[in-house]
């Protein structure tokens, strides 16, 4: 909204055509949604409060979580209601990627509302059914999916590449595409939403690895960059810097309410929502093996939690004392900061060697 009014401007106020660049708007966008999240955060956390909308607490888990119980949860539709407004405002609205990645988000944070609403307003804590729940997960990711292969104009907007190795590259044919974003979308949302377990475990790696995809983002929707650095060009991708920036600026005013000890958690409504938009983003840039990289501390929670299922199933015995990890290393001694904070350094050197792998091919 606003950049069309700033192109409208531009043509009797030279000034205005300096909305014109991405990297602006991108800060812009961070700070937009910053600012929102302060803004009317304080006041949601009250209204969920009010409403008794809190957090159940596993009483199998740590014994230290019990006091979390009653905390008020479904915060995330706060980073939400932040992206979409920013998006909105300082995104071009006639690029097709941008609405491709809201409705993957929204989308995705409205099953994750409906879980939590059938949680902690209707006190269901089956919330909604695994099969319900992955039925609408397929859905969304099978439609964007599709979608993108019918739209794609270019070879390189449907091939695989692999990280570090500039000659390998895999032409996907339609129905292999498909599966990979329904795999890259789903996977990422539950693997964001297991890993949503400690105050602020979640939301320091998505934006870490949302401004990193920022990055890849930009470049791979400049010509010029794409072509110096050996990666796909993507025409119109640059405009999701805007988006991942909004994310960024939402994610880390959450983690504001969010931090130790937590004032507000995100729920399912949020957790899910933001794993699928970094995994719709990490699809469109062509950056999928990359997001797994960087994504790694997801990773290795959902890989704990089958790991432990699995075992339990086959032979009767547990490889972790809970699962997921975090949970593990909570019953091994550790304080919930300890793992918190060495989780983001973790996934902040994976960050580190995602964007590297934009230079060493």
């Amino acid at each position: 909204m606003l950049l069309a009014l700033a192109q409208w401007l531009a043509q009797d106020v030279r000034f205005f055509s300096v909305f014109n660049y991405i990297t602006l708007r991108t800060v812009l966008a961070a700070m937009t949604a910053l600012g929102i999240s302060f803004m009317v955060g304080p006041a949601m956390i009250r209204k969920l409060t009010a409403y008794k909308i809190g957090q159940s607490v596993r009483s199998d888990g740590p014994q230290t979580h019990l006091v979390k119980a009653g905390t008020p949860t479904m915060g995330g539709a706060l980073i939400l209601t932040s992206i979409a407004i920013t998006t909105l405002l300082w995104g071009d609205l006639h690029n097709h990627y941008v609405w491709t990645v809201l409705f993957t988000t929204l989308g995705f944070g409205v099953i994750g509302w409906v879980d939590d609403y059938r949680k902690v307003v209707h006190r269901n804590p089956k919330g909604l059914s695994a099969k319900a729940k992955m039925g609408w997960q397929s859905i969304i990711a099978l439609v964007v999916g599709v979608y993108l292969w019918q739209t794609a104009t270019l070879p390189a907007q449907t091939e695989l590449i692999v990280p570090f190795m500039k000659f390998f590259v895999f032409p996907l044919g339609g129905v292999a595409f498909v599966a990979l974003v329904y795999f890259v979308v789903v996977g990422t949302s539950n693997a964001v939403n297991l890993t949503d377990g400690l105050d602020g475990l979640a939301i320091m790696p998505t934006v870490m690895v949302s401004g990193a995809l920022a990055i890849f983002a930009y470049v791979a929707g400049n010509a010029v960059f794409a072509k110096y650095l050996g990666i796909p060009y993507i025409p119109g991708a640059g405009e999701l810097a805007v988006f991942c920036g909004g994310l960024v600026g939402a994610g880390l005013a959450f983690l504001w309410f969010n931090a130790y000890p937590a004032e507000v958690f995100m729920g399912d409504v949020g957790a899910l929502a933001l794993g699928a938009s970094l995994g719709i983003v990490a699809v469109i840039v062509r950056q999928e093996l990359v997001l797994f990289i960087m994504g790694g501390v997801f990773v290795v929670e959902t890989l704990s939690v089958v790991i432990q299922v699995a075992s339990f199933k086959l032979t009767g015995k547990r490889v972790f004392r809970m699962a997921p990890l975090h949970h593990h290393y909570e019953l091994k001694g550790w304080k919930e900061t300890q793992v918190v904070v060495r989780f983001w350094i973790i996934t902040m050197l994976l960050v580190l060697l995602g964007l590297a792998t934009l230079k060493l091919r």
